[in-house]
């Protein structure tokens, strides 16, 4: 009796394991079969592409403001070479 209870443990833990559970598939090239799958990646993408912009407008707005600082300064040496400071 113990023998038999330990034999369809093992086979219970023999099925359980990922291995025995699952084959591997070849990845298809255009993307996966499960809609819920394709839902994630399609809103990964456009996160990606959402930061990918934000990150291009922030470089262009730092470029502006750096020279819109530029430009602040150069009128301020000037205010102060007029004023004789």
């Amino acid at each position: 009796m113990r023998r038999l209870a330990t034999m369809t443990m093992l086979a219970a833990a023999i099925m359980a394991s990922p291995g025995w559970a699952q084959t591997a598939t070849a990845p298809t090239a255009k993307g996966h079969s499960d809609a819920i799958v394709k839902m994630r990646q399609e809103i990964a993408a456009a996160r990606k592409e959402y930061k990918r912009k934000v990150a291009e407008a922030q470089k262009a707005f730092d470029e502006t403001k750096a020279a819109a600082a530029k430009e602040r300064d150069a009128a301020i040496k000037a205010a102060h070479a007029t004023a004789g400071a």
